[in-house]
């Protein structure tokens, strides 16, 4: 199975999940998320999703100046994200657990 249209489908989630805890700005958010086992993401994929979780409103952004190179847009997860973030967890947890059970059933397997 070709993990790049999984990766589609929940990278809004991967995004948001990396930066709830702490803001980031762009290759930072892609080194995260390939240290998380995304290994395959595309720098532009994430910067795409951050200008759109941003333009939906689930993300906050600042510019930090920098001495030793460009300037860095940050972005942070705000209410509205946090909110998506937990709606998002709860529809991966369902589906996840459906495919578990279809799968295990499969094979015979209980799940």
């Amino acid at each position: 199975m070709d993990s790049t249209q999984l990766l589609k489908g929940v990278l809004d989630s991967a995004v948001l999940a990396v930066l709830v805890d702490e803001d980031g700005y762009g290759y930072d958010i892609v080194r995260r998320l390939r240290v998380a086992g995304f290994e395959d993401i595309g720098d532009a994929s994430v910067y795409g999703t951050l200008r759109r979780l941003y333009a939906n409103g689930y993300l906050t952004s600042y510019v930090v100046p920098s001495e030793s190179g460009p300037h860095r847009k940050y972005y942070g997860v705000n209410a509205s994200g946090r909110a998506q973030l937990k709606e998002s967890t709860a529809t991966w947890r369902a589906f996840a657990s459906s495919m578990d059970r279809l799968l295990g059933a499969e094979r015979g397997e209980r799940v």
